[in-house]
């Protein structure tokens, strides 16, 4: 199964780019809009050149472009949700919530693209995501109130949901159209998306310290929207492209797995760097959770 090996691989490259992002976002942005507003400048700037070099290809359709737009506008809401939660909280317990969107792309797969999903495949599926809704159960001492959700865990969900809904959507416009085309597509919009919301002065003025400084947050931000986000949102196109959505979908849930690895050895290396919490019982947590996670992916994998 290549696509399953692409999706792995995207998903790897995906969840360094959130790490990237909230060490940008703790150590250097002033303003929950400021790295948005980077965001969205490189993604535009990534969408028109890549759709200036690949043009429109002659099977394209209005239809099958509007697919592809919708797919970006979907994401742009998505990362917009998630990126301005992911300002104020752990992006090991922010990020993993997102990757429940699997459930709702299986869904959504199944009644616009009538894929079918085997039962045993549907269970890894609903593993995966229990594994990443774990991730945001927090402990609050003793008694029946011991145990509750972090209040953002509801607008991550939507933030999953729209996730999921844009790879529905992206399916579509792939069955018809080129993989570069489409993640041009997709990405001019979602660029166009973050900058409607963060072109504001504040976060202006903050883009312009961050110049004036000569501060390194704008090397991170540089490598990570226009290398290694690049890499891993054009796998992930194209493993949609070869396989079922709703088996791309829960596979990309992997990066739940990757962020908290990647985060868990950051930490111990650099204790600030990410503002995660190192407590023996949260990196236990985090580990239990995305224990889930991957036999999901090994279930859906066999």
């Amino acid at each position: 199964m290549s696509w399953l090996l692409i999706a792995l691989a995207s998903s790897a490259c995906m969840g360094l780019v959130n790490i990237s992002d909230k060490l940008v976002i703790h150590r250097y942005a002033r303003t929950p809009l400021t790295l948005l507003l980077l965001m969205g400048i490189t993604q535009t700037t990534v969408g028109i050149v890549l759709l200036l070099f690949w043009g429109v290809p002659v099977e394209a359709t209005i239809t099958t472009s509007l697919s592809a737009i919708g797919s970006g506008v979907l994401s742009g809401f998505a990362a917009f949700l998630s990126q301005r939660i992911l300002y104020t909280q752990e992006v090991s317990r922010t990020i993993p919530v997102t990757q429940s969107a699997p459930i709702f792309t299986a869904l959504l797969a199944l009644l616009v693209l009538g894929e079918s999903i085997q039962i045993v495949k549907g269970g890894g599926i609903i593993i995966a995501v229990i594994g990443s809704a774990l991730i945001s159960i927090r402990t609050n001492g003793g008694g029946s109130d011991g145990v509750i959700l972090y209040k953002s865990f509801y607008i991550l969900m939507f933030s999953a949901f729209l996730f999921g809904a844009s790879t529905v959507i992206g399916k579509l416009a792939l069955e018809e159209l080129p993989v570069l085309y489409t993640h041009g597509l997709r990405t001019l919009t979602l660029g166009i998306i973050l900058l409607s919301f963060a072109f504001r002065q504040e976060p202006l003025n903050d883009v312009k310290s961050l110049f004036c400084k000569r501060s390194p947050a704008l090397l991170f931000v540089t490598i990570n929207d226009f290398i290694t986000a690049q890499a891993g949102l054009i796998m992930f196109v194209w493993a949609l492209s070869l396989g079922p959505a709703s088996l791309v979908g829960a596979v990309a849930g992997t990066r739940a797995l990757y962020i908290v690895i990647y985060s868990i050895a950051i930490t111990k290396i650099w204790p600030r760097a990410l503002g995660e919490d190192i407590s023996t019982g949260s990196v236990l947590i985090k580990l239990f959770s995305t224990s889930f996670i991957v036999v999901g992916i090994t279930v859906i994998a066999i």
